[in-house]
Order: C-alpha cells, then sequence, then structure tokens
C-alpha cells in the first residue's frame, strides 16, 4: 500500500446507527495513518452508533460534520461503510444519495463495502459496473444493472468514474489498499 496520501481528502459517510465498526474506523484510521485528511460525517452530528456483525453494539463515534455540511468539491474519495442497518438508512438519505451522485457526476471514485452498495444502487450507479458486496446484495446488484463478482475487492471504472468495492470487514486490508492506490494514482 502507498505510504503517503498527504494532501488527499477523504470522506466517509455513514447513518447514525448500525454501521459496522471496523468498515468505518479501519480505513479512518488507516486511510489518516497514511497521510489523508479524513472527514466523517452523517446526518446529523450526534454520536454514531456502531456494531459488530451486526447485533453486536459496540463503540459511538462522533461525526466530524453532519452530511448537509460537506461537498463533493472538498473530497478526492467518498468511502460508504456498510452495516445493514446503516446502509438501509443511508440509501434513503436524500443528502447521502445528492453526494454519491455528486462524486459520479465529477468523475472522483466512491469506495463501499459491504451493504453500503445499496446506497449506489438506490442512486442509480450500478449500471455497467462491475462490483461485489456481501452477497446478500448480489440480486439487488443484478436488477440494477451491475454484474455481481465474488471477490475480495473490484474496481470498476465504467461510466467515467471509479467504483472500488469489497464484501466483508475480512477484505478490509484489499479495500483500504486499493482507495489508497487510487488516491496516489490520481494525484
Amino acid at each position: 500500500m502507498p505510504e503517503k496520501l498527504n494532501g488527499t481528502r477523504v470522506l466517509i459517510i455513514t447513518s447514525n446507527t448500525g454501521v459496522e465498526r471496523d468498515e468505518l474506523l479501519v480505513p479512518l484510521n488507516e486511510l489518516k495513518d497514511k497521510g489523508a485528511e479524513v472527514v466523517h460525517a452523517a446526518p446529523d452530528t450526534e454520536q454514531v452508533q456502531t456494531f459488530q456483525h451486526d447485533t453486536d453494539k459496540d463503540v459511538a463515534v462522533r461525526p466530524d460534520a453532519s452530511l448537509e455540511d460537506v461537498k463533493v468539491d472538498d473530497y478526492d474519495v467518498l468511502v460508504v461503510p456498510g452495516g445493514t442497518v446503516n446502509a438501509d438508512k443511508l440509501r434513503v438519505e436524500d443528502r447521502a444519495l445528492e453526494l454519491a451522485k455528486g462524486f459520479a457526476a465529477a468523475g472522483k471514485p466512491i469506495a463501499a463495502i459491504c451493504h453500503g452498495p445499496w446506497l449506489l444502487v438506490e442512486a442509480e450507479l450500478t449500471p455497467s459496473k462491475t462490483l461485489t458486496s456481501y452477497f446478500s446484495l448480489r440480486t439487488d446488484v443484478s436488477n440494477a444493472g451491475g454484474k455481481w463478482v465474488d471477490e475480495s475487492v473490484v474496481r470498476s471504472t465504467e461510466n467515467g468514474w471509479t467504483l472500488i468495492t469489497s464484501r466483508n470487514p475480512g477484505d478490509l486490508a484489499d479495500f483500504c489498499g486499493a482507495i489508497a492506490e487510487e488516491l496516489v494514482a490520481a494525484s
């Protein structure tokens, strides 16, 4: 993985509950450790409740900003963690949909893991894309025009923007590595 991401800005968006702990905190900390400025935004600035395996309540994390306070132009990549409840809430959040569409329209990369691609399905960003996710999203991705594959990390460049996806917390090393490589390539 590239060692320095100085000058790059990462936006991680979540709902305020149901986020898979490691899918939020591992990319946040690894990308910060590599020198990126990482901002975590949620619908509001109340604490974000994380979980492990969707069922075990874990740490609460205060986001840096609200979704309303962040702008596509200020960031180099959008990261969408999973967690079933998180992704289900995020995909009906108008501002989250606007941000995802804005990143794609600007040709900026989006990275989503586990259930995170639900946001992209809802935003109609998956047609012609090859991606992976938690296996239960396979039918949703296919019905939305994407090609689902079972791989630890997938990088898809169709439609003028890059999509990086992974299946679950077990893929976090590959996921974070792909994000860092994309940021280095873009700079």
